[in-house]
Parts: C-alpha cells; structure tokens; sequence
C-alpha cells in the first residue's frame, strides 16, 4: 500500500483483524503479545474462547479496538473494510498484507515475523510450506474446475484471487478467469463445462444436499465438497494444503 510502519519497540499488545494472520501470530509463539481477535477468528480454539473478540472482519468495533491500546493492529486489504482501516491509521500503526499468491503469502509470513521478533520462527514456516508444496502429486492431465463460494447468488472464485493460485497448485485451471469473484448464472456453468465443481465449506457452508442443482448443468462433472480453509488461509494454515490436496487429486 506503499505505506511505511515505524514501531518504536517490539510490539507488546497486538491486534490481529484477519482469520489466516491469527493462527500465524500463534503459530509464531505471540500467546502473551495477542490481545484482541476478530469473531472469525476460530484457530485456535482457546484464543477463539479466551482473546478479547472485536467484532467481524469488515464490521469492527473501533471502540473496543481503541479500549486495547495496540501498539500493532494487523490486517488485510481485501477482508476489511478501508473506511474502518483508515480510522485506525489515524491512531495505531496498521499493517496491511495483499495476498493473492504464494509468494505474497510468504513474504507475508516473513514480514510478520520480522515486525514481532520472530524472523527466525517465520523462516522456518516458510521452508515448510515451500516443501510441502513441493511435493504436490499433480494430474497428467489438467482438467478444468469451478470453485464455488457463494449460493444465491451463485459465486465464484476467479482470476487473481489466492484460491485460484491454489487451484493452480493443483494442476487445475480455473474454468472462470475473467474477474475475481464473478456471480454467474446457470447458464454461464453450463457454458464453461467445467469437469470439476468444487464447493467450498466457507464463506458459504455448502452440503452434499446442493450437488443436485449442480448436476442439473453439469451432469458429467465430479462434484467434490472441499475445505474452504485449506484453499484461502494464506497463513500457517498452509503447512496442511498439500497433504489435503494430494488427498483431493487421488480422488480424481
């Protein structure tokens, strides 16, 4: 965002406003330095239970936010809302990640890690992933895929997006590359034919009672519930990407 963070100490009480970033705060070792959370925030479980809950990712409580007293708020330019970011600029340091690919996650990582005294923790995190990836077992042959996201509107995700970048890891390519999340039409499903639909647990908790409509346009495709977490975290989370997905290949 072209902004430039000055932190006069390491951070002492900090405020996490992203899912994925949460979990990676943890997985750094920040149990103490946390102090508040969004409600989203389910990973952990015990800082779901115990961290001071700020209200949603793009509808905060600023009040509440203001009562902590951070000295670092962390957040991401597409989950939250700029209006609510640009209040909290006017009195914390912010920190903004844009995320849409591996490589912006892990500088992501590294760059948290270097803000909470961490570096040597998030090197480590970012070896891991980058090995993990490595050992993806891909297709022989690409097959195309539609990632849902949405029902009513139906909505997926496109070109750009971080989930297309893990659709892209899989070998898979992305049946719907115009934008980033287009709502489509029964129709345009028909039209792109895609051989995979895949039907996200989040934001929309999609159920194998939907697969019916699906078939009604797709009747040849392989329709596959898949976990909405392990396609957009771009945080710690993607320690267990490539295991679920190599899972998700051989069941081709």
């Amino acid at each position: 965002m072209n902004r430039t963070i000055l932190l006069e100490q390491q951070p002492k009480r900090i405020v996490s406003l992203v899912p994925s970033q949460t979990e990676l705060l943890f997985d750094l070792g920040l149990e103490d330095e946390v102090v508040g959370i969004t409600r989203f925030c389910t990973h952990p479980l015990a800082w779901h239970r115990s961290k001071t809950r700020i209200g949603g990712t793009k509808q905060l409580n600023l009040g509440k936010i203001q009562s902590l007293t951070p000295d670092l708020i962390i957040g991401n330019k597409e989950e939250n809302d700029r209006t609510q970011m640009e209040a909290l600029m006017q009195s914390f340091p912010v920190w903004m990640s844009d995320i849409n690919s591996l490589d912006t996650a892990f500088e992501m990582i590294s760059e948290i890690g270097n803000l909470t005294g961490k570096t040597e923790k998030a090197r480590e995190l970012v070896y891991s992933i980058r090995e993990g990836f490595s050992h993806l077992t891909l297709p022989l042959i690409s097959r195309r895929a539609a990632y849902f996201i949405w029902r009513e509107p139906w909505m997926v995700a496109g070109n750009g997006t971080f989930i297309n970048e893990m659709m892209m890891c899989c070998g898979w390519i992305n049946a719907f590359q115009e934008v980033r999340y287009p709502i489509i039409s029964p129709e345009a499903l028909k039209m792109a034919s895609p051989d995979i639909i895949l039907l996200s647990s989040e934001p929309y908790p999609f159920r194998e009672k939907h697969f019916e409509e699906f078939r009604d346009c797709c009747p040849n495709a392989t329709i596959q519930l898949v976990d909405g977490e392990l396609f957009s975290w771009y945080g710690s989370r993607l320690l267990h990407a490539p295991s679920y997905f190599n899972k998700l290949l051989s069941a081709e």
